[in-house]
């Protein structure tokens, strides 16, 4: 099945930062994070695959087919929300609601009405006195309202409270759900990937060290807890990533059950996302 979005060998590079030869592929009815420490490359990732900025090589599809190719029918299908609010912040939500209706053919009035009702957005207040969680659900409520068939999320749960932030990820669990749809989902916030994401895409230092189904992650990875001498004794094939703690080795490795029955001395955890980014990024690993 031809995905999506088609991410290959995008490269770009700035004084001081290269993002490097990163390919993912968004299939239809998935949600995928992208995860990875502050500078990392999401958002520079991001803003190449909308064509923000000029990448350097490689080459983005939506649907097999290059933004440039039909930029105008391309972007009535993919729903953008960023870190930041793009909006005059002089405008009130019905006045968005009416610039939007005249750039989008597939402007819902209707569902932008119910979902700025649904977010408890004033309609008459200008954006300026809005919270950054207020903005954050303008931006998701206008995003989805011209009914895209991709969105495309910069830190969309950024600044919300745990309340409004469960209400969104169900509103994006929804927006999959007829397996036509799909959302790619830069976050900070692991705790929200690991409830609705399919795929985690790991970025650091602008490459990608992996993309993996978020069950294999959660559900397989582990976590060895040993001493020096016990840390020896560990293949070093099983090892995904290592570090020195103060008076323990921490070690990463993809199957926890199979560690847990070969290293019965040894104390082997769950891994959450956290975990494995953590590990990745402050301790060595083998890719």
């Amino acid at each position: 099945m031809e995905p999506i979005l088609l991410v290959k060998n995008l490269s770009k590079a700035y004084d001081g930062f290269r993002l490097e030869d990163v390919c993912l592929e968004i299939p239809k009815g998935s949600i995928v994070g992208l995860i990875g420490e502050n500078g990392a490359g999401k958002s520079t990732t991001l803003n190449a695959i909308l064509d923000l900025i000029k990448r350097d090589s490689g080459t983005v599809t939506f649907w097999g087919e290059e933004l440039s190719a039909n930029p105008h029918r391309l972007k009535e299908d993919i729903g953008v929300v960023f870190d930041d609010i793009n909006f005059y912040e002089t405008l009130t939500p019905a006045q968005i609601g009416k610039i939007c209706a005249k750039a989008y053919r597939q402007w819902d009035p209707g569902q932008y009405a119910e979902l700025a009702e649904g977010f408890r957005l004033p309609l008459h207040k200008e954006i300026k006195t809005f919270s950054k969680g207020m903005k954050r659900k303008l931006c998701i409520a206008a995003a989805l309202s011209h009914h895209p068939r991709l969105l495309i999320l910069d830190e969309p749960t950024s600044g919300l409270d745990p309340v409004m932030r469960e209400d969104i990820l169900e509103v994006f669990l929804d927006f999959v759900q007829d397996d036509e749809h799909s959302i790619l989902m830069s976050s900070h916030i692991s705790t929200d990937l690991e409830k609705i994401a399919d795929y985690i895409t790991f970025i650091h230092q602008g490459k990608v060290l992996f993309s993996k189904n978020k069950d294999q992650l959660i559900y397989g990875y582990g976590i060895i807890r040993c001493t020096s001498a016990q840390f020896e004794a560990i293949a070093k094939d099983e090892m995904l990533a290592w570090r020195k703690c103060d008076y323990q080795w921490e070690v990463l490795v993809a199957d926890k059950e199979a560690s847990r029955r070969k290293y019965r001395d040894m104390v082997v955890d769950n891994a959450t996302i956290d975990d494995i980014l953590l590990l990745y990024v402050k301790g060595e690993h083998s890719n």
